[in-house]
């Protein structure tokens, strides 16, 4: 079954439709696995953040962005209102960076200190 909610702006009309087979409901997902949703990137920042991430003692997973299904050109938010402009038609070179503390209990982060 396909989920879909209509996408608004405030006290309008909908102006496309968010798939909710895809961003939200895998954050949700995830987030009840304990990840946490960091930001999106494409690369060379995307590398540059998982390497950071990973070097900090995290589990790290890249979620694809889906794209928003629009009503009229143009209209390129979400739900929550976050502008998707920047990444319109190029949806597919972008990641969800998403962490969790590593299961192991380890950072695997040598103190350089001691």
């Amino acid at each position: 079954m396909h989920l879909a909610v209509p996408l608004m702006r405030d006290q309008g009309a909908p102006i496309g439709w968010f798939d909710m087979e895809t961003e939200e409901s895998i954050t949700e997902a995830l987030r009840q696995e304990g990840w946490t949703r960091q930001f999106t990137a494409n690369e060379p920042r995307l590398s540059e953040a998982v390497e950071l991430y990973k070097e900090s003692g995290f589990e790290v997973r890249l979620e694809q962005l889906p794209p928003v299904r629009k009503l009229s050109e143009g209209d390129v938010f979400r739900p929550d209102g976050e502008c998707r402009q920047c990444f319109e038609g190029d949806e597919d070179k972008y990641r969800i960076i998403f962490t969790r503390p590593k299961e192991d209990g380890t950072d695997n982060v040598e103190d350089e200190l001691f």
